[in-house]
């Protein structure tokens, strides 16, 4: 695209999937992201099945079911309709229980029997 020329963003198509990696890597840092990226193959199997082109987000809960899908990015984004799905999401998680914290019995002071 013309405006990833104009700031540098250009390179070429990756052959293989170290070079595709490699180059989201480059992105990554370039653009300071605090967030794992995940990579797709070359055969882009997973943005096919979840329709990603150009660019699309989802959030996924707990059981990999798909809790948000948004619209084509980037004009389709609507990230106040994202938070609220985490919210909803985050609001219906029922706090998993705790195991109780081990009770290591502590020295045994004189000498009782």
């Amino acid at each position: 695209m013309e405006s990833n020329d104009r700031v540098g963003v250009a390179v070429a198509q990756p052959k293989s999937n170290f070079q595709r990696t490699e180059v989201a890597s480059r992105c990554h840092d370039l653009l300071e992201m605090n967030m794992p990226m995940l990579v797709d193959e070359l055969n882009d199997r997973v943005g096919r099945a979840y329709s990603g082109m150009p660019d699309r987000l989802y959030v996924i809960d707990r059981q990999g079911k798909v809790a948000f899908k948004s619209g084509r990015g980037p004009f389709g984004f609507r990230p106040g309709e994202m938070e609220q799905a985490l919210i909803m999401l985050l609001l219906d998680e029922k706090p998993e229980p705790r195991d109780a914290p081990a009770v290591v019995p502590g020295p045994r002071r004189g000498n009782r029997r």
